[in-house]
């Protein structure tokens, strides 16, 4: 039975590597008859491997595609490549596949020999991407594959925290889920010294093994845990929050607005709402103003009061500003450095 399963794997290796054999070289290859050939191929079709047979003197078989993914081996070099492309795309925030990448890279780190694991970690190691835009927070891959594993595994995290000021404190805490936005990504937990969820920037976590014991999951704190975790850092985080409309549609608004710098909600094809939070109204002023956008308040009836206050010392700023502006004879302003009449013009 194990020689048979052993030679199933060599021939699915052979299969995965070469775009067509003929029966004759598969038996050859495995040192066995062109019958035995024809129940390896079945033995692999029953496991959900879909291996197209084409007869007469030309044809062969070959690996197809079928409706469903099934294992997939990989050779040294392409286990390798593999892995150090989900690294990259977990490590650096890339927008849809960040969440996933480190589910597939645990996956894949938990088969690999050390001698593999030393390449990958040696690629990294000595790698310096070169991005364009700014850059997502400092996280390690092999914490979130930690991370990761004990969230799949319902096992309790022991780590140390670093809070904003980078005061560390110990927490226990059994982990959920992660959750990635495009510059962070977040760990969604339940504190056993606080009773309650918490969410913490997985960028400030040094986990602290041994880890355990297992535990039973409970309902998580909401259906949708990325509008969750963006509600707690983008909103609850800080002391003054805001509703605002903003007077353009959604899809244009969230390309400027992140989910860690507010919650957008549409209103109509051509605005949309946007929730969010500041440290003081004064800094909302600031917030709301550099989105680029024609807006209007909702609430707090305090932040209007904050803009129009804002509105007057701009306003001086200007009539200071204009009263300073040299004059010509005919009294048009004149910018220093520039000429009037024809010789400006010219």
């Amino acid at each position: 039975m194990l020689e048979t399963s052993a030679r199933l794997l060599r021939l699915l290796s052979l299969l995965q590597a070469h775009r067509e054999w003929s029966g004759a070289d598969l038996a050859d290859r495995l040192g066995v008859t062109p019958r035995t050939v024809r129940r390896d191929v079945d033995r692999l079709r029953e496991l959900g491997y879909p291996v197209n047979a084409s007869p007469g003197t030309g044809g062969g078989y070959q690996l197809g595609a079928g409706a469903e993914l099934p294992p997939l081996l990989l050779d040294d070099d392409e286990a390798v490549a593999v892995a150090v492309g989900l690294r990259t795309a977990a490590g650096q925030g890339i927008e849809g596949i960040g969440e996933t990448s480190v589910r597939a890279l645990a996956k894949l780190e938990q088969v690999l020999p050390n001698r593999l694991r030393r390449r990958v970690g040696a690629l990294n190691a000595f790698t310096v991407p070169m991005l364009r835009g700014p850059q997502p927070s400092g996280v390690d891959p092999a914490v979130l594959t930690e991370l990761a594993n004990l969230c799949r595994d319902a096992e309790r995290l022991r780590f140390e925290y670093s809070d904003h000021g980078g005061t560390p404190t110990r927490r226990t805490v059994e982990p959920h889920r992660l959750v990635c936005t495009e510059r962070r990504w977040y760990l969604v937990a339940w504190d056993l010294d606080r009773d309650d969820w918490r969410t913490f920037r997985v960028d400030r976590i040094t986990p602290k093994p041994p880890h355990g014991p297992r535990f039973a999951a409970r309902t998580p704190p909401a259906e949708d845990l990325a509008a969750y975790v963006s509600r707690g850092v983008s909103t609850r985080a800080y002391a003054a929050h805001a509703v605002i409309r903003l007077l353009v549609p959604i899809e244009e608004a969230a390309e400027r607005i992140s989910p860690s710098a507010g919650q957008l909600e549409a209103d109509g094809p051509d605005a949309c709402v946007l929730r969010t939070g500041a440290a003081s109204l004064d800094v909302m002023v600031i917030h709301v103003m550099m989105t680029g956008f024609e807006f209007e308040v909702l609430e707090p009836a305090e932040l209007t009061e904050a803009i129009r206050t804002a509105h007057g010392r701009l306003a001086r700023s200007l009539a200071r500003a204009a009263e300073r502006t040299p004059r010509t004879r005919d009294g048009a302003d004149r910018t220093p450095g520039t000429r009037s009449g024809s010789a400006a013009a010219s």
